[in-house]
């Protein structure tokens, strides 16, 4: 019998969800997705350092001050990272804008157009990135901006239906549903343990697909945040899944059948009702949602805080090599 991720590879396209130039390699996946905390555990690698050293020796050239030599160094240390992992995947590359910036639209544009700016500058076409965003009203609303701009967006930290169909309304390229996170709010809210099928996190993937498939949304559902192989296998069949090295690496030893779990004709064939996506009805509903209230405002604060340990990687390595900042 085929090992479980080439089973699962049938029903889904997969996605590695890592830094670790060297790791995506061995999976060989379509594309790859990053984080302000993959790019920090990447960037202290020793094989890797060449990329912050010219990511910190570029920023001195552009920059006029310090802590703008800081933030380019940062935007041009992600763009990096990401080209080199479109030299590896064949697919597109998930590149995401600062944490700090989830709150306002205009300047979540402005990154965002900075970061594909940089990419052109290093031969990498806009249609091989994806700008990632904090599923925030104001980081839907850049979404909006930036697609009809021709600059595709995933939208991160999407933890309620009342999100998804923001995005969806809005023509966002892909989103991405976290089922680990959500999880693990549930266990730690009412102490209980779940099974695949009773598991709040899959569940929710599960229904987002559905109803994206049931009104034909363009927009790509990407199952993220996994904790086990279980949780993969509850949601095969989604378009996407981005998965760790680690559950890659057990998936890949693993045999026993993987059955698709979604299905677009079955979506299609719910009784299902159409939701709200204005303003008022997002934010009431995210509101009268504790789980994903919480689990963004942490997903947001978790990203800056390994940003700001990223600046503080920069800052040293700059003292290193001799470059003010």
């Amino acid at each position: 019998m085929e090992d479980k991720l080439s089973q699962l590879r049938r029903y889904s396209v997969i996605v590695a969800d890592s830094g670790d130039i060297d790791t995506i390699r061995a999976f060989a996946p379509q594309d790859c997705t990053t984080n302000p905390s993959l790019i920090l555990k990447a960037a202290k690698i020793p094989a890797y350092k060449p990329l912050v050293e010219d990511a910190i020796r570029w920023s001195a050239t552009v920059a006029d001050a310090p802590e703008e030599g800081l933030e380019l160094a940062l935007d041009r240390l992600a763009v990096n990272f990401g080209t080199e992992l479109t030299k590896i995947v064949p697919g597109v590359v998930s590149t995401e804008v600062d944490a700090r910036l989830s709150f306002n639209t205009a300047a979540t544009i402005a990154k965002a157009e900075r970061l594909i700016a940089l990419y052109q500058e290093l031969g990498v076409s806009r249609d091989r990135i994806l700008i990632k965003i904090a599923a925030t009203w104001e980081g839907i609303r850049a979404a909006e901006v930036l697609e009809r701009r021709g600059i595709h967006c995933n939208l991160t930290l999407l933890f309620s239906m009342a999100q998804a169909v923001a995005c969806a309304e809005a023509g966002v390229f892909l989103i991405s549903p976290f089922v680990g996170r959500i999880l693990d709010w549930y266990v730690k809210s009412t102490g209980k343990t779940y099974d695949v099928d009773s598991d709040p996190g899959v569940a929710s993937v599960r229904d987002i697909y559905d109803y994206y498939r049931h009104f034909d949304y363009a927009t790509i559902v990407m199952g993220a945040s996994f904790r086990s192989v279980a949780q993969v296998e509850g949601v095969s069949g989604c378009d996407r899944l981005t998965v760790s090295p680690a559950l890659l690496q057990q998936m890949q030893t693993e045999v026993g059948p993987v059955a698709r779990r979604l299905d677009p004709v079955a979506s299609k064939a719910k009784t299902i009702k159409r939701l709200p996506s204005d303003e008022e009805s997002f934010r009431w509903a995210l509101n009268q949602d504790a789980m994903a209230t919480e689990k963004l405002a942490e997903g947001i604060r978790q990203f800056h805080h390994d940003t700001e340990q990223l600046r503080s990687v920069i800052r040293q390595v700059a003292s290193e090599i001799g470059v003010a900042g």
